[in-house]
């Protein structure tokens, strides 16, 4: 919103100076300014290049919600499923990122044989990984922990009905003690990496592994990389 706030002052300003020129202009034409200055204050600034196309489109998104005449409650409500579904990603900088069932099979075959231990999806969304889980190798205790309510509460909910052994917790992975866990499994971004390291360096114990999919640690090379999928994205592992 700050960069659409930004972007208005420019968008009349060029908006000025095109008329002094006798170039036609209309309401569409600003809307495409708008947005087309969004998009460029948004490159620069390096965000995401999904937030460049957010910019470039909310201008126009905006003209056809006022157009339809839409009643405001239906924005309330997006605004409500929209804060259930991301929380406090403006904070964590993690967005929703949905792992897929080729890394879940990865994961399994990672996990020691016959072996009972403790792991947990940080950042655990639909829930996925962790009752895939639960169901192939009975002796491993399966934990998510997911700080967004909507995905958590279906999680919950899906293993509820499902009869699913898998444990779904609402909260902040930071403050949980890693101690607890042998296995940790991560879909964060690159934003969060390094604070992630810094806390399994402090609380992970010997024998036990830190899991990645996609997203390595800066200064941190992997003790094993494993290619899952056919896009390429590696699964990294840190065994401590």
């Amino acid at each position: 919103m700050l960069i659409q706030c930004v972007s208005m002052p420019l968008t009349l300003l060029t908006i000025y100076l095109l008329a002094r020129l006798h170039f036609p202009l209309n309401e569409y034409s600003a809307v495409l300014l708008q947005g087309g200055w969004a998009g460029l204050l948004t490159w620069r600034l390096g965000l995401a290049r999904w937030w460049r196309w957010i910019q470039l489109l909310f201008p126009a998104a905006l003209m056809l919600a006022l157009a339809l005449q839409l009643p405001s409650w239906l924005f309330l409500l997006a605004f409500l499923l929209s804060l259930g579904w991301y929380w406090s990603t403006f904070r964590t900088q993690v967005p929703y990122y949905p792992s897929t069932p080729e890394i879940w099979d990865a994961v399994r075959q990672v996990l020691p044989a016959d072996q009972p231990l403790r792991m947990i999806d940080i950042g655990s969304g639909l829930g996925g990984l962790v009752m895939y889980l639960a169901r192939q190798r009975p002796q491993v205790e399966c934990v998510g922990i997911e700080l967004a309510p909507l995905p958590w509460l279906y999680s919950r909910l899906r293993a509820l009905l499902s009869g699913s052994r898998a444990r779904f917790i609402l909260g902040d992975y930071e403050k949980l003690d890693f101690a607890q866990f042998q296995l940790v499994f991560a879909y964060l971004s690159p934003a969060a990496m390094t604070a992630l390291w810094r806390k399994c360096s402090a609380e992970m114990q010997p024998g036990s592994m830190l899991l990645s999919y996609e997203f390595a640690i800066e200064g941190q090379p992997p003790d094993q990389t494993i290619y899952a999928t056919e896009t390429g994205k590696p699964l990294y592992i840190w065994y401590f």
